[in-house]
């Protein structure tokens, strides 16, 4: 089997720093606006989202204050959006993020931030697989009393994705875009059904106000339950938690249609789309439950059932049916979205290394489906490896009734694997985020590459990076809440270690490549494109 790398003839200019052109590799104009669309929302898993996060945001974040936090971080995205579209609009590469830092702050910066990011999005994929896991075998076991171990539905998610994604992007896209829109449907008619017939009192706005100051701490003892107060910071940080994945958009720049304009208004639609229906859910399942009944069961042992009692009253018992196996589709398919995200960082690295072995066969194409297929493996084998030590080496005690430890394997795919890698993840991406927002700054207002309207270029991703350091330090504050009961897990608490380690090995690496291979060095970052340069 061979595959078909990049080209690098010097009399094509592929080597002039800057202007490192791409003539082959990624099928080129592949996908469209909807199927990118698809993609980079299936990344951010709305009914995941909603199902987890939204209850954990209202029983112990800011109550029934939720959407605003959803709101807020609608703002925060949009203005760091507006600058990474920016950038967008100039530079097309599959890196992403490792292509806007190298142009923006340098090729040190964009190697180091961009093996970050390729990190997250690498563990993110043993997140949702982890997640995927558990929701199938406890769905198993609950309607029908099968016990299935979760490790193989770990094992068949795994190669079922590596398989799907060795193909063209067309038929990742197609998958995608079937178990997103039966997810949003879904959600919408119940939303919907929340308009027509009102909440307990059968007014919609009998109980609740649709929202409160985000930054309002709430009691769930003001609603009459036995709930410890909240914190408004946890209601925030899970909510930014629920878009990650958006800004995938511009990973599938390569392969899409007429990218100057599709890849930002694909972004700004998932930013701006995520954020309105994340509100609009978060406050109709609080005017569906009444506020008192939704604290209640947000904090109960069952939190999901915040929305499978809302669905089942509203909808039927066949909806409720239906939303638990897109509990699990919508996991897998999240878990495919961030696969090709990340080997799409993997490729993009490996097509600048200074080793041909390595141009010839992580940073190549499939001659016939010109996808990242070897990197795609990798990624697929480095999923394999996570859940195979999660198995063997993670463990999660519950307590019981008197307080006492009880050792409750089945847990381990939901608070190790999905919990824990998620946060951490969540983490390298806010981080990268950051440095992204100051590479747009520094790439049009310092170096002035390209003219740009201040307001875009400098005000607005000034903001967003603001605005992720916030989400940042409301991580960092209530990281051991947001761990759960893996916050006694070593996973977890080298949490810092992976971060700084990262990136470390990514400054180190490019230092050594800017003195052992300067030419190559000159390239970092710099794959894009034929017409990249060219725009104006």
């Amino acid at each position: 089997m061979s595959f078909h790398p990049p080209e690098t003839n010097p009399a094509e200019g592929v080597a002039v720093p800057g202007d490192h052109q791409l003539r082959t590799g990624l099928r080129t104009g592949a996908v469209g606006i909807f199927a990118v669309l698809f993609m980079a929302v299936a990344n951010a898993a709305p009914i995941t989202a909603m199902s987890f996060n939204v209850p954990i945001a209202i029983g112990f974040g800011n109550g029934i204050g939720a959407p605003a936090g959803f709101l807020f971080a609608t703002i925060v995205l949009t203005f760091f959006a507006i600058g990474y579209v920016a950038m967008a609009r100039h530079i097309t590469t599959a890196g992403a993020f490792y292509g806007f830092i190298s142009h923006g702050l340098g090729q040190v910066w964009g190697m180091a931030s961009g093996l970050l990011a390729t990190v997250a999005y690498v563990i993110f994929e043993g997140s949702l697989v982890g997640g995927f896991s558990y929701f199938a075998s406890d769905a198993l076991k609950t309607s029908f009393d099968v016990d299935v171990n979760w490790m193989v539905f770990a094992i068949g998610g795994t190669l079922l994705i590596g398989i799907l994604t060795y193909y063209s992007i067309t038929l990742t896209a197609a998958v995608l875009s079937v178990t997103l829109t039966c997810e949003i449907v879904l959600l919408l008619a119940l939303g919907i059904s929340v308009l027509i017939k009102g909440g307990p009192a059968g007014y919609l706005f009998s109980e609740t106000v649709p929202i409160k100051p985000a930054f309002q701490n709430l009691s769930a003892g003001a609603f009459g339950t036995s709930a410890a107060a909240g914190v408004a910071a946890i209601g925030i940080f899970f909510a930014f938690w629920s878009w990650v994945g958006f800004e995938t958009t511009a990973v599938y720049g390569e392969e899409s249609r007429d990218t100057k304009r599709m890849v930002p208004r694909a972004t700004l639609i998932a930013v701006v789309g995520l954020g309105l229906f994340y509100t609009f859910m978060s406050w109709m399942v609080i005017v569906g439950q009444g506020p008192k009944k939704a604290v209640e069961l947000s904090t109960s042992a069952s939190p999901v059932d915040l929305w499978l009692t809302l669905v089942n009253q509203n909808l039927g018992g066949v909806a409720q049916g239906i939303y638990k196996i897109l509990l699990v589709v919508g996991s897998f398919a999240c878990a495919m979205a961030f696969h090709n995200a990340a080997s799409r960082y993997i490729y993009a690295i490996g097509r600048e290394a200074p080793w041909a072995g390595v141009r010839n066969t992580i940073g190549a194409t499939h001659p016939v489906h010109r996808s990242p297929a070897v990197a795609s493996w990798i990624q697929s084998g480095i999923t394999l490896v996570l859940m195979v030590l999660f198995f063997l080496f993670t463990a999660v005690s519950v307590p019981d009734a008197n307080g006492n430890p009880v050792d409750t394997p089945s847990l381990v795919p939901y608070v190790n694997a999905y919990g824990l890698l998620a946060l951490i993840g969540t983490a390298m991406i806010l981080l990268v985020q950051t440095i992204c927002s100051l590479a747009v700054i520094w790439f049009f207002a310092v170096k002035k590459v390209h003219p740009g309207n201040p307001l875009w270029t400098v005000v607005a991703p000034a903001i967003g990076g603001l605005g992720m350091l916030y989400a940042l330090y409301l991580l960092w504050t209530n990281r051991d809440f947001a761990a759960g009961y893996g916050s006694d897990s070593l996973v977890f608490k080298l949490m810092p270690v992976y971060v700084v380690l990262t990136l470390a090995l990514g400054l180190g690496y490019t230092l050594w490549l800017r003195r052992a291979h300067p030419d190559t060095f000159r390239e970092v970052g710099r794959t894009v494109l034929e017409e990249a340069h060219e725009r104006a």
